[in-house]
């Protein structure tokens, strides 16, 4: 009952940091004009523009990419039983980044999201499906490591590593890129939940269901991996399978949130060790859904937060992202170094 009650809660407050997000902007706009524009009862056509063509499609992106971020975070940390790892941590992210940037940067053949105008559905799926690929090619030989090495801390180094070669690699591709290249690159690299229009959400919404969809099916497994896979398969569980249906879903996420909305650092590691203190569980059946309300919450904050020097302009996502998650992984550290298990 407990848990249904936070679900709940959870739930009625995304609704109203939904609301804020639509409201909130360079022009104010109140809830009963939102409302007048969805029932066809204004005139203003710059308003409905604003609410209907701008606001709501960065709202809607904000839920799904925070969503889909925290819940790829919880399935690194359980997979891997890390307490640090995400995708962005383990260099994921950066196989992402990787994908987008030999499809963008070499092909040249169109521009996607922040990147420039959309291209419709054959250039959305192009570049989800390259950030995927980029996303498992760092993925899979992090888990290679992980299987043989019990120290989550050198998993842990080793992704990191193999991040920073990747983005050295993509540094280069970026340094060859035309200016107009590279200034869409530096743009889409600060993150923005901005770029995607309603022709780019159905896209954008079947991968993050897709996803997220995987991590509802396999909680019972996820469950049983927390305590080893030993006991996983004692369970009867196929630890294989596990393995690669939990890799799969959280590279497609984090891969259509890379090529969509840039690389967001910090969501996925901080959400997770949120969803846990507030349940105060290690059940997936809670956690995925909370780290999904939570996930979509922080998102929206941070968009909130990126606007507000106004007139002045609009902060990068990642940045905000990084001064609220920053102190949460400080946090989880210290933890660590209490022996605290999490």
């Amino acid at each position: 009952m407990r848990n249904f009650v936070t679900i709940l809660s959870l739930s009625f407050v995304w609704l109203i940091m939904l609301v804020l997000a639509v409201t909130v902007g360079s022009t104010p706009v109140s809830v009963s004009e939102i409302l007048a524009v969805f029932l066809g009862k204004t005139d203003q056509a710059a308003l409905a523009h604003v609410v209907i063509s701008i606001r709501m499609p960065r709202a809607i992106t904000a839920t799904l990419a925070g969503a889909a971020l925290g819940v790829a975070g919880l399935q690194m940390q359980t997979l891997l039983r890390n307490p640090l790892a995400d995708p962005y941590v383990l260099g994921v992210t950066s196989g992402a980044s990787l994908g987008v940037a030999l499809v963008v940067l070499v092909s040249g053949g169109f521009t996607f999201g922040v990147f420039g105008a959309s291209t419709g559905f054959v250039g959305s799926i192009t570049v989800v499906l390259s950030a995927t690929l980029g996303a498992l090619v760092i993925l899979i030989p992090t888990l290679i490591i992980a299987s043989y090495l019990r120290n989550a801390g050198t998993v842990l180094i080793f992704g990191l590593m193999v991040g920073y070669a990747v983005s050295a690699f993509v540094t280069v591709l970026v340094a060859g890129a035309s200016p107009d290249q590279l200034q869409r690159w530096t743009a889409w690299g600060f993150g923005s939940f901005s770029a995607v229009s309603w022709s780019d959400l159905p896209v954008f919404l079947s991968t993050i269901c897709c996803g997220l969809g995987v991590a509802a099916i396999s909680i019972k497994q996820l469950n049983a991996t927390l305590l080893g896979e030993d006991y996983a398969r004692s369970m009867g569980v196929n630890t294989r399978l596990t393995r690669l249906a939990t890799m799969g879903s959280a590279s497609l996420m984090a891969g259509a949130v890379t090529a969509y909305c840039g690389p967001i650092a910090f969501l996925g590691v901080a959400v997770p060790h949120l969803a846990r203190a507030v349940t105060r569980t290690s059940d997936h059946a809670i956690l995925v859904p909370v780290s999904a309300l939570l996930g979509a919450q922080f998102a929206l904050v941070a968009q909130l937060a990126s606007l507000a020097p106004g007139q002045m302009g609009i902060l990068p996502i990642n940045a905000v992202t990084a001064l609220v998650g920053a102190p949460i992984v400080i946090f989880v550290i210290l933890r660590s170094r209490r022996g605290i298990a999490w």
